[in-house]
C-alpha cells in the first residue's frame, strides 16, 4: 500500500454517516473516508454477520470491539479479537471473507 499525498486530517467518525451493506446474513455499517485510491473505514458487523463474497483486496483490520471470525478460501480459519489484526495485499494469500456471531466494529485500511 502506497498512502497518496493528503493534507494532515483529523477524522471524528461519529460524524462521517454509515452506509449499509448487507451480507449473506446480518449486515455490515460502514464509515468511509476516501483519500485518492486510499480507503479508510469504521465498520461494525451486526451479530450474525457473514459477508456475502470472497475478498482478494488487501486491508490492514484492526478490531476495536468484539470478535471476528476470518475465513480463508483455503479452508484456515482465524478467530480475531479485541485488539487483535490481521494484515494481507491485494491477492496476497486464499481470498478471505469475515462473520462475526457476536458483532465486531473494526478498523480497515485498504
Amino acid at each position: 500500500m502506497k498512502l497518496p499525498a493528503s493534507p494532515f486530517t483529523v477524522t471524528d467518525w461519529s460524524k462521517v454517516e454509515p452506509t449499509t451493506h448487507p451480507g449473506e446474513t446480518g449486515e455490515a455499517k460502514w464509515r468511509t473516508l476516501n483519500i485518492g485510491d486510499l480507503r479508510v473505514r469504521m465498520v461494525e458487523y451486526s451479530p450474525g454477520y457473514l459477508a456475502d463474497h470472497w475478498c482478494d483486496r488487501g486491508h490492514v483490520l484492526y478490531v476495536l470491539q468484539g470478535e471476528l471470525d476470518s475465513e480463508l478460501r483455503d479452508g484456515r480459519k482465524f478467530k480475531l479479537t479485541a485488539g487483535m489484526s490481521y494484515q494481507v495485499s491485494d491477492f496476497g494469500d486464499a481470498a478471505h471473507r469475515s462473520s462475526t456471531a457476536t458483532g465486531a466494529t473494526l478498523f480497515i485500511v485498504d
